[in-house]
C-alpha cells in the first residue's frame, strides 16, 4: 500500500497536541528524543492503514508521557519489564485522552494478533512468564484467552492501574521479580525431574504443589514468595525463548518477536528521507544599504567631472526620457489611486454596521403608532488597515532587454505608494555586488570587507551562497528630491542594459546583472518583512516578486568527513527525492518537489503559513514562445483552466494564475510590456497609421487597467 508519511506526521502532531518534530527515515524502530523533542518513524510502507495508525498513536503516547530521565540508573532490571508495563500506561492514557483512538487500537491489534506478530501460534500462552502473558493479555487479550492465578491477577491489576511513571517503575520491579522466581522453580523442577529419570522412579510430587494449584482458574489459594507454577517443558533441559536451564535470567519473548515482526513492516528501500531547513539570516550581512548603492554612482561623477562635454552628450537625452514619462505616467498613476479609494470605500462600507442607541429621534416621534424604530442610529466604519509594499526585482541577466520596461512599470508603483503614503522598499536580487573587485594600483583581486558569512552553517540547513546579496534600490525613507536623483541612476542604468554598445557610458561596479538567486530571496524574507513591519508599523503588506525565469533548488549543508583529513567541514550537497522543508515555527512540514518552479512555490506556502497578513504577488515577464509551457506548470493542457488562461494570453498577452505558490502569478508579454499607452504619431501619418496607433494604444491601456485593476483589488 501506499502510505503519505506527512499524512501521518500530521496525525502525531495532532494527537500529542505539541510542536513536535516528526521524521520518516530508513529505520527498523520508531523512538522519540525526548530531549529534542523529535520522533522518528520508520516507514511502514507494508503496514495497513489501522496499524500504521495504531503504531503512530503509540508512539505519540511515549512522546506526551513517558518521562525525560534516565530510569536505567534508578532500577536494575531488563529494560523489557519496563516497557511491557510503560506500553499498557501510555495506550491506556491515551485512549483516555482521545476516545475514538480506542477503536484505532482495538483493530490494529487484532491484525497483529490475526497475522500472528507475537509468534503465539505453537504456543500454549498460558505456559508463559507473567511478562509476556501481561503483554498479550493488554495488546490482544482481546482475541486470545489468557488464564492468571490469584496472585498473577493482583500484579497484572496493579499494571493496569499504573498512573505515574513512579508507579511503572515500581510495577516493574514487582513483575520481574516474579517471574525471576518463576524462572527459578521452574529451573529446580527441571532439575528433579531430570534427578527422578536417572534414579529411576523418583516422584516429582515430592516438589510443593501449592504453586500449581494456585495456578488453576477459580482457586482462591495464595502462593508464597518461594512458590510458583512449575512449566511443562516438551524437552526438559533445553533452552527455549522463556528462559530455560542454562539461562535463569527471565526475558519477555512476546516483546522480542513483535518488535521483530513490526521490524519487517518497515521500507528500508529507495532513498532516505531527509528533513532540512531555513537558516536565519543576519540582515546586515546580505543586504545592501540603500545609500551604499547609490554611492557608487559616484563614479559617474568623477568620470564626469573630467568629461564635462561627454555629460551634456549621454545623459542629456536619457534624463528627458525620464522626465517625459514621469509627466505621462501621471494618467496611469491617477488611475490606481481612483482605484485604490474606490475599493478601500466599497469595502469599509460593505463592512458598516449600524446600531441603536438610547437617544430618541423627535423627528420620528410623530409616527410612533406604526413604526417601532424611534430611535437614531449610529453607523460604524472599521478602521481601515495601513498598507505597505515591498517589491523584490530580478536583476539577472536575462533581464537586460525588458529591464528599462519593468522600470517603467516599477515606477509607477513607488510613485502610486508616494501619493497614497504607503510605505515601501525595493530590493534586487544579485550575485554580483560580492565579487571581487581589481585594484590596479596592487594588480590583485580584492574582496569586498563583507563578505563574511550570513548565518552559522549548520547540518541539513538550506544553504545560501556567499555570493547573495540584495540591493536596497529604492525606500519610502528618503525625500522626494533623494528618490527623484536615485530614480535616474537606475534609469540610466536600465538604459544601458538595453543598448549597451551605444549608451556611451558603462554600468558602475557591482552593478551589473548575474545570476537569478529568487529562492535565497525568499529564505530573507523571513526576516525582511517582519522588520518591515515594525519600522513601518503596516497591517498589510503586498510583496511583489518580478522575475523572467525560474530558479534551481538550494543546496543543503552536510558534514563531510575525508578519509585524507582528520576533521570533517561543512560541505553542500543537492536536494534529492523524499526531501522535506521543516519549519518548526509553524510546525509543518512540506514535501519538497523536483521541479524549478514548484521548490519556488513551496517556499512562498511556507511564508504564507509564517505571514498571513501579507498577500504574495509575482510578475512574470514572458516571452511569446515561452508562455504555453509556463501555463501548462499549473494547469493541465486538457482542462477548461488552461484554455481560459491560455485564451487570455492570446487576447491580451497577459493572464492570472491563481493555483501558484502567489496569490495571484501575472503572466505579461514582454514584447506588449515595451509598448507605450499613449496615443502618438507623426504629424504626417497616414489614416491607416493614425487607426493603428490608436488601436494598440487602446489595447495597452486595458492591458495595463486589467493588471493594474486586479493588484489594486489584492492592495484594497
Amino acid at each position: 500500500m501506499t502510505v503519505s508519511h506527512e499524512i501521518k506526521s500530521q496525525l502525531a502532531k495532532l494527537l500529542a497536541t505539541e510542536d513536535l518534530v516528526v521524521e520518516h527515515k530508513k529505520v527498523e524502530t520508531a523512538c522519540f528524543n525526548v530531549h529534542t523533542r523529535v520522533l522518528t518513524l520508520p516507514m511502514w510502507e507494508r503496514a495497513s492503514g489501522q496499524v500504521y495508525d495504531m503504531l503512530v498513536g503509540h508512539e505519540v503516547g511515549h512522546a506526551l508521557y513517558t518521562p525525560d530521565r534516565n530510569w536505567l540508573q534508578e532500577i536494575k532490571i531488563p529494560p523489557q519489564f519496563v516497557n511491557v508495563v510503560e506500553d499498557v500506561r501510555i495506550e491506556k492514557l491515551m485512549k483516555r485522552r482521545y476516545a475514538g483512538i480506542s477503536k484505532t487500537f482495538y483493530r490494529g491489534y487484532q491484525e497483529l494478533a490475526d497475522e500472528d506478530f507475537f509468534q503465539i501460534a505453537d504456543e500454549n500462552v498460558n505456559n508463559m512468564n507473567l511478562a509476556d502473558k501481561a503483554n498479550l493479555y493488554f495488546k490482544i487479550g482481546n482475541f486470545v484467552d489468557i488464564e492468571f492465578s490469584s496472585q498473577e491477577s493482583i500484579l497484572i491489576d496493579k499494571i493496569a492501574n499504573t498512573e505515574t511513571f513512579d508507579d511503572v517503575l515500581k510495577v516493574s520491579q514487582e513483575l520481574y521479580e516474579f517471574c525471576k522466581r518463576q524462572e527459578e522453580m521452574k529451573t529446580k523442577v527441571d532439575d528433579l525431574q531430570m534427578q527422578g529419570g536417572q534414579e529411576g522412579g523418583n516422584d516429582i510430587s515430592e516438589v510443593p504443589q501449592q504453586g500449581d494449584e494456585g495456578m488453576e482458574e477459580g482457586d482462591d489459594s495464595q502462593p508464597t514468595e518461594q512458590e510458583t507454577d512449575p512449566w511443562e517443558s516438551e524437552e526438559p533441559g533445553d533452552s527455549d525463548s522463556y528462559g530455560g536451564t542454562n539461562n535463569d535470567e527471565p526475558e519477555v519473548s512476546t516483546m522480542n518477536n513483535l518488535e521483530d515482526a513490526i521490524k519487517q513492516l518497515a521500507s528500508m528501500d529507495g532513498f532516505e528521507n531527509v528533513y532540512v531547513e531555513l537558516p536565519k539570516l543576519e540582515m546586515n550581512k546580505f543586504v545592501v544599504d540603500n545609500s551604499e548603492i547609490h554611492g557608487r554612482f559616484a563614479e559617474w561623477d568623477e568620470w564626469m567631472d573630467r568629461n564635462e562635454l561627454v555629460k551634456d552628450e549621454v545623459f542629456y537625452h536619457i534624463d528627458n526620457e525620464f522626465v517625459k514619462f514621469k509627466r505621462s505616467a501621471q494618467k496611469e498613476v491617477n488611475y490606481l489611486v481612483k482605484e485604490f479609494e474606490c475599493k478601500k470605500a466599497a469595502d469599509s462600507y460593505a463592512r458598516a454596521t449600524t446600531s441603536r442607541t438610547g437617544v430618541l429621534d423627535c423627528g420620528n416621534l410623530h409616527t410612533y403608532k406604526f413604526n417601532e424604530d424611534l430611535f437614531k442610529k449610529v453607523t460604524v466604519l472599521p478602521d481601515g488597515k495601513n498598507h505597505g509594499l515591498v517589491f523584490i526585482l530580478d536583476w539577472s541577466g536575462s533581464m537586460s532587454r525588458v529591464m528599462l520596461d519593468t522600470i517603467k512599470q516599477l515606477y509607477n508603483l513607488m510613485w502610486f505608494c508616494k501619493k497614497v503614503s504607503i510605505p515601501f522598499e525595493v530590493y534586487a536580487f544579485t550575485n554580483e555586488w560580492k565579487k571581487p573587485e581589481i585594484d590596479y594600483e596592487k594588480g590583485e583581486l580584492v574582496y569586498p570587507a563583507d563578505r563574511t558569512p550570513s548565518y552559522e552553517a549548520k547540518e541539513n540547513l538550506l544553504s545560501v551562497s556567499e555570493d547573495f546579496s540584495l540591493m536596497n534600490m529604492f525606500t519610502s525613507k528618503v525625500n522626494g528630491k533623494q528618490l527623484e536623483y536615485q530614480m535616474i541612476n537606475i534609469w540610466r542604468i536600465a538604459k544601458a542594459f538595453a543598448d549597451f554598445y551605444h549608451s556611451g557610458y558603462s554600468v558602475p561596479s557591482r552593478l551589473s546583472l548575474s545570476g537569478t538567486p529568487l529562492n535565497e530571496t525568499l529564505v530573507c524574507l523571513h526576516q525582511i518583512l517582519p522588520q518591515f513591519q515594525r519600522e513601518n508599523k503596516v497591517q498589510k503588506v503586498q510583496c511583489i516578486v518580478l522575475t523572467d525565469g525560474e530558479a534551481p533548488h538550494l543546496a543543503r549543508h552536510v558534514q563531510v568527513q575525508r578519509h585524507w583529513e582528520d576533521e570533517p567541514y561543512m560541505g553542500r550537497r543537492q536536494l534529492k527525492m523524499g526531501s522535506f522543508l521543516r519549519d518548526r515555527k509553524t510546525g509543518n512540514t512540506y514535501q519538497i518537489p523536483c521541479g524549478w518552479h514548484g521548490f519556488s512555490d513551496l517556499m512562498l506556502h511556507n511564508l504564507r503559513d509564517n505571514f498571513p497578513t501579507v498577500n504574495f504577488v509575482g510578475i512574470r515577464v514572458l516571452e511569446s514562445r515561452d508562455a504555453n509551457s509556463f501555463i501548462k506548470m499549473y494547469y493541465d493542457q486538457f482542462t477548461d483552466e488552461y484554455q481560459k488562461v491560455f485564451g487570455d494570453w492570446k487576447k491580451l498577452r497577459s493572464f492570472t494564475i491563481k493555483n501558484s505558490g502567489y496569490h495571484a502569478y501575472f503572466g505579461m508579454s514582454a514584447s506588449t510590456l515595451a509598448q507605450n499607452s499613449e496615443f502618438e504619431v507623426d504629424d504626417d501619418a497616414t489614416k491607416a497609421k493614425i487607426k493603428s496607433a490608436f488601436i494598440k494604444s487602446l489595447k495597452t491601456k486595458k492591458l495595463n487597467k486589467k493588471v493594474l485593476g486586479e493588484f489594486i483589488s489584492l492592495v484594497a
